[in-house]
């Protein structure tokens, strides 16, 4: 019997929930033809018995043209539907609050709460004139509703991040009151706790260097 697969076109066709389960199969396992196998089946969503029914030469096609995908450096995705819903990407970084921000630097380089991060960079679009958006406003709760966003708006606004980055903080803290700049100073500045811009960027080249993305 013939084995139907879908075989993702773009980054936008994988989701988040997606990448981190098999980034989790990849930390525990280092057998590349498990991986791969684990690869098509997550990705193409079909069963593991039936991947090990398909003919080598078809696999390692598949494994290639999914490779190629996450070699991709995306433009800023700042739009995206998902459930009925069009998300947007923040469209004011200058305005973060401080606790926005904080939840930004505590997650962006920890894939196993990626969503948290992602859910201050997009929200559900409330108001829309032509090119210009407003979003809802930040609830950490709703942080699970972006697992199933497309990984082309992540990757995309990993780069944006990382190519941003000490200009976000350094406007962040211009639009501060004096003595809310100087708690930010000593946050992000922080030796003890580890926080901070420093570890911010650190975990943006951790991340990239993780997905095998050239920071050239």
């Amino acid at each position: 019997m013939a084995i139907k697969i879908k075989i993702p076109n773009s980054l936008s066709e994988i989701t988040l929930r997606q990448y981190k389960r098999f980034l989790k199969i990849q930390q525990s396992e280092t057998e590349d033809r498990f991986l791969n196998a684990k690869m098509i089946e997550i990705f193409c969503n079909i069963e593991l018995k039936d991947v090990i029914r398909l003919k080598l030469k078809d696999t390692n096609d598949i494994i290639s043209v999914l490779s190629e995908l996450f070699n991709q450096k995306p433009s800023l995705v700042t739009k995206f539907k998902l459930n009925g819903v069009e998300y947007g990407f923040h469209p004011e970084l200058d305005d973060l609050l401080l606790g926005e921000y904080i939840d930004l630097d505590n997650f962006i380089g920890d894939w196993d709460n990626m969503e948290k991060a992602m859910n201050v960079l997009y929200r559900p679009i409330i108001v829309r004139l032509k090119d210009k958006y407003n979003i809802e406003e930040y609830q950490i709760e709703n942080s699970v509703n972006l697992l199933d966003m497309p990984m082309d708006a992540v990757l995309s606004s990993i780069f944006f991040l990382w190519n941003l980055g000490l200009e976000l903080s350094q406007t962040m803290m211009n639009y501060l009151e004096e003595g809310e700049t100087e708690a930010l100073t000593q946050y992000l500045n922080s030796q003890e706790s580890g926080d901070g811009i420093n570890q911010f960027l650190d975990s943006l080249t951790e991340t990239l260097h993780d997905l095998k993305i050239s920071l050239n």
